[in-house]
């Protein structure tokens, strides 16, 4: 878990809040702990596999390794709001 938290720190972390509070710092991005709002956690195993793109311009694609992918999933869902 503490693997998925370093990759969410340092890729995610200028746009979404990655830990248990606080707001994002860009405000069209919801914190990670809520991402399972709009997917289902699991479900982005492969989409990170193959390559995550949003609609959104500002965010960039991420293709994860598999380590990276398993580890940023346990991470991911281990911090979601219920």
């Amino acid at each position: 878990m503490e693997r998925g938290a370093v990759f969410a720190r340092e890729q995610c972390s200028s746009c979404h809040t990655v830990g248990a509070d606080g707001a994002s710092p860009l405000a069209a991005a919801p914190p990670l702990r809520e991402i399972s709002r709009g997917y289902p956690v699991e479900q982005l195993e492969e989409a990170f596999a193959e390559g995550f793109v949003t609609a959104h311009s500002t965010m960039p694609e991420f293709v994860l390794d598999a380590g990276q992918n398993r580890d940023l999933i346990v991470y991911l869902a281990s911090i979601q709001e219920e």
